[in-house]
């Protein structure tokens, strides 16, 4: 379905009319080895970029998924050739680190950052690190890692046809923000199992954390585009990360995705579309809805002050790593 094209919103977009060239591109996508990750690393290796790095919890999930695309055709060799397996575990910020570092000693340049991977209505747990599961999987982790990165995402020119304005940072919201607990971001919760919220709200308090991180992070740095969206209902694997104790979540989200949900191939127009626009179309930090069209979101979203208190609370959290890093 690569000749899929969406007007679900204010743009069309079709990924192989709309992708431009990505000769010499280098990008990264986590959650790589299935889902809207897959797909979009399908979609862009048609392009001609340098590398692809297809991240995923485990080395041999990362294998996996580039050893199913070559057994199953769906990519030529020489697309393939590009996708290289890169282990991240965004639950460890060690398994970060190393996951950085190696990116870091292998190209000088990340022009396309897509921070797709994430978990849903979990278990209450706690990450290595102590941090709530889901707010360390889908937001504390992708922060550290654009951290460490941000020293090639700095050095990455305006080159290109279409793809101006330094580095693309993508990232992926969700509509769910909405059910984000009162004020927004329970900070006292963050380092703890956080039983007292359900599980709704805990996943609905790490995708808040995101567009907010998107919010901060183009303010703080200008010199690169950066861009949150929301991929719509899609049928994926997400749903299969929910708690066996949250049957009422799990019923209700097969059920939306059975009704209206679409398949990856149309879901990730949206980050496609997100990564590859020409960045003069694009607002740096906002949210968008499939394809391409401005999201309200709640007030929440808009608040600078919280913002700016979770980018600060943030940097202070990565840094005690950096710092852990800087001691080896």
């Amino acid at each position: 379905m690569g000749s899929s094209a969406s007007r679900a919103g204010g743009t069309t977009f079709n990924p192989v009319a709309d992708i431009p060239n990505l000769t010499g591109k280098t990008i990264l996508v986590t959650g790589g080895n299935s889902g809207l990750g897959r797909q979009s690393i399908i979609e862009l290796s048609k392009h001609d970029p340098r590398e692809i790095w297809l991240a995923a919890r485990t080395l041999s999930k990362a294998e996996a998924a580039i050893e199913e695309l070559k057994d199953h055709g769906i990519l030529l060799p020489v697309q393939l050739a590009v996708i290289k397996p890169l282990e991240m575990d965004l639950a460890s910020m060690d398994s970060v680190a190393r996951a950085a570092e190696v990116v870091r000693t292998q190209t000088q340049r990340l022009d396309i950052l897509i921070l797709n991977a994430g978990i849903m209505a979990t278990l209450p747990g706690i990450s290595r690190d102590g941090y709530e599961i889901q707010f360390a999987t889908n937001y504390l982790g992708h922060a550290f890692l654009v951290s460490l990165l941000l020293p090639v995402l700095l050095a990455t020119g305006p080159e290109g046809e279409r793809l101006t304005g330094g580095a693309r940072i993508v990232l992926l919201g969700s509509v769910a923000h909405k059910f984000a607990p009162r004020g927004g971001i329970e900070f006292n919760s963050l380092k703890s199992s956080a039983e007292g919220l359900s599980t709704v709200a805990r996943y609905a308090q790490s995708k808040l954390a995101i567009l907010l991180y998107g919010r901060e992070l183009a303010r703080r740095h200008p010199e690169f585009t950066v861009v949150a969206v929301h991929p719509g209902q899609v049928r994926t694997n997400l749903g299969n990360t929910a708690s066996t104790t949250s049957l009422l979540m799990r019923a209700l989200w097969l059920l939306t995705s059975a009704v209206i949900g679409v398949e990856p191939e149309r879901g990730a127009l949206n980050q496609l579309w997100a990564a590859t626009a020409p960045a003069e179309g694009l607002c740096s930090g906002a949210y968008y809805e499939p394809v391409g069209k401005l999201a309200k979101g709640s007030k929440m979203i808009l608040s600078d002050g919280l913002a700016r208190e979770l980018g600060d609370w943030t940097c202070r959290e990565v840094s005690r790593y950096h710092k852990h890093l800087d001691g080896r």
